[in-house]
């Protein structure tokens, strides 16, 4: 989002001009920065044998992934629903990359019988499928290195007590059950979390999987997953991705020459491509002055954006509508019925009500986490494409909310009333 002659414009379309056409509160998404961001990644890794899944958790929306397939990179899924979103925007099954995480065996049955490639995440679910399939489909092992980085503790995944991946400790077991099924492994996977400070975390994450590649004589792939760390703010730190790619590289060449061949190294990026592009705006309700506080209440809250809430997330606020005003100190908060804050002690340009905000770097967990607390119904979802705003979801509406309910007493009632008629 660009600030020009004092109005804030994307592609060089005005923001305000988007809140009128579509309403409030409303998730919006640059097409452009998506583009931007996968270009970067791509030009950081080159002289190797590049893969980008995007990690469709971050964003599902069916534009979104149809725009990730027009640049030419492959979809990884957490669930059999992402896969099938996957399928109508566009994906061959064979790029889609499924990676459960304890989920139910018949899913699990569904996705390789759908052509999936399956991500083996435990044990009990390798040996599972040894039993049931033996040599018939090829798998990707997640390994988890017990390495803690990567945010808060919450956004920690390749730690010793976290849940994911089968621990390298258990390499052998692991290699036994491969052996004793046939079971075809085609790949090492790893995903340790988010935000990494340096790259020194994946050189680290890379010694684990190259020494255990040498189990494995027929890898196509190394997985690294992601973690890729974004900016919130100004002068937050961010993964240096230049110094990530030259170093990773470096290190996953030397790898493949002692391997004996070429495989492809990939990465599973989802915040980094999306969060940027996205822009939660919002419509001030109230400006409520307490004794010690001035509240901004707006029309959205923890059930459109539970990142603040759920994670202590910095989202930098814009005040779209007066961003000339003068600097005043306020809490922004939602309207659900609990504490539901946004940014507390936060400096806007003066906010006014009917003033419009714009949450930044929404674009990743931010829909895809959002939910109908309170009954309350989800944004709609604009991506802005080629200079021009698409809808690309619809706002819900009570109709929405209701389907699905049924009415167990409806035949009671009516009787009752007819009683009492007469």
């Amino acid at each position: 989002m660009q600030l020009s002659d004092y109005r804030y414009q994307i592609q060089g379309v005005d923001v305000l001009d988007i809140a009128d056409e579509f309403g409030l509160p409303l998730y919006v998404y640059d097409a452009n920065k998506i583009i931007e961001k996968i270009g970067s990644l791509r030009s950081a890794f080159q002289g190797v044998n590049l893969k980008i899944k995007y990690a469709a958790k971050a964003l599902t929306n069916l534009s979104i992934l149809k725009l990730m397939k027009m640049q030419g990179i492959d979809i990884e899924v957490v669930s059999v629903n992402e896969a099938r979103l996957a399928l109508l925007a566009g994906f061959e099954p064979g790029q889609i990359m499924y990676t459960p995480s304890g989920n139910a065996w018949p899913e699990i049955q569904e996705a390789l019988e759908m052509g999936l490639q399956l991500n083996a995440d435990s044990l009990p679910l390798l040996e599972q499928i040894g039993q049931t399939y033996g040599s018939r489909y090829p798998v990707a092992l997640r390994i988890n290195p017990s390495i803690a980085e990567g945010g808060t503790f919450k956004i920690q995944t390749g730690h010793e007590n976290s849940k994911f991946g089968i621990p390298n400790q258990y390499r052998d077991q692991i290699l036994a059950l491969v052996e004793q099924y046939q079971i075809p492994v085609v790949g090492l996977h790893i995903h340790t979390g988010s935000d990494f400070k340096d790259s020194n975390t994946f050189l680290k994450i890379a010694d684990v999987l190259f020494d255990m590649a040498g189990d494995y004589p027929n890898l196509r792939f190394i997985d690294f997953g992601s973690g890729f760390k974004v900016a919130y703010r100004e002068g937050d730190y961010y993964t240096n991705l230049n110094d990530l790619g030259a170093r990773v590289s470096a290190a996953f060449r030397s790898f493949c020459d002692r391997y004996g061949r070429e495989v492809e190294l990939c990465f599973e990026p989802g915040k980094l491509l999306v969060s940027e592009s996205g822009h939660l705006l919002v419509g001030v309700n109230v400006v409520k002055e307490n004794p010690t506080r001035t509240f901004v209440q707006v029309n959205s809250g923890l059930n459109h954006l539970i990142r603040p809430m759920m994670y202590e997330a910095y989202h930098h606020i814009l005040n779209v509508s007066n961003p000339a005003g003068a600097e005043r100190l306020y809490d922004v908060v939602g309207y659900i019925c609990e504490t539901d804050t946004f940014a507390l002690d936060r400096q806007l340009p003066e906010v006014r009500p009917g003033d419009v905000l714009s949450l930044e770097n929404a674009g990743a967990y931010g829909f895809s986490m959002a939910s109908n607390y309170n009954l309350r119904e989800r944004p709609a979802e604009v991506l802005v494409y080629d200079g021009k705003p698409h809808l690309v979801r619809q706002r819900e509406t009570f109709e929405d909310l209701v389907r699905g309910q049924v009415d167990i007493f409806s035949d009671e009632l009516v009787a009752v009333s007819d009683d009492q008629v007469v």
